[in-house]
């Protein structure tokens, strides 16, 4: 009888400490947790995104655009210069997009109109980083001659701009009053290419001598010779 008592309290005591241990994991502290916490306590709720902590500038999409160059609102004149410093040479303005985009325009800011002008071969196209045409427009000579505003000039064919760098290609031909014909800039004059270097320049000329956009350009060749002397920094805008 003795030896099948001690046998039943053995099983007893075997029993009630795997309760225990059992009852110590429920009620250990979570992994990261402090052991204070009762069981029901739970993270802080993380912090909202964009909750108006700080402002950041006008972005494009708030005027319907898809990117740009600059804010339209700090865009100033720039001259059209003289038929012989800019017509048949080639202006490049760079732009970096950052997400994909279906690009059907090119915004240009005409600032200034010269009734007089007699425009022809005009053209507004676009550059991969290769220096290979992705798209132009047609000849946008007679949106040239009319409505100095911020107007849309369509590519011939829209194309998917993959994220990268582009550039915005503008070719003038014809003859006009210089300080006539003039477009939006952003002023910002000999400083726009600070702390850059072909093939790379935001602002630079290629080529002289052209009637028409050519399927591929040399970037490496980009000059700042005119834009120095003020023909810079023109203001553009997709959509």
């Amino acid at each position: 009888m003795r030896t099948r008592t001690t046998t039943v309290s053995t099983g007893l005591v075997t029993a009630l400490a795997v309760l225990l241990a059992l009852a110590g994991c429920s009620n250990a502290p979570d992994k990261g947790r402090s052991a204070t916490a009762g069981p029901t306590a739970s993270a802080p709720a993380p912090a909202p995104q964009g909750g108006g902590a700080g402002f950041d500038g006008p972005r494009p999409q708030d005027q319907n655009l898809l990117a740009w160059t600059g804010d339209p609102n700090d865009a100033g004149h720039v001259t059209a210069q003289s038929t012989a410093g800019v017509a048949g040479r080639i202006t490049l303005v760079r732009i970096v997009l950052r997400e994909q985009i279906t690009w059907s325009n090119i915004w240009l800011g005409l600032a200034g109109l010269d009734p007089n002008a007699q425009l022809a071969n005009c053209y507004l196209g676009v550059y991969d980083a290769k220096g290979t045409l992705v798209a132009s427009t047609a000849d946008i000579s007679p949106q040239l001659m009319t409505d100095a505003i911020a107007k849309p000039l369509p590519l011939a064919k829209p194309f998917p701009a993959a994220p990268g760098t582009y550039f915005i290609a503008l070719l003038l031909n014809g003859n006009w009053a210089t300080n006539a014909l003039t477009l939006k800039s952003t002023g910002a004059g000999i400083s726009v290419n600070a702390g850059l270097t072909p093939p790379n320049l935001r602002y630079s000329s290629i080529l002289t001598g052209q009637s028409s956009l050519p399927a591929t350009v040399n970037l490496g060749e980009q000059s700042t010779a005119t834009i120095n002397t003020g023909w810079a920094s023109q203001w553009y805008a997709i959509s």
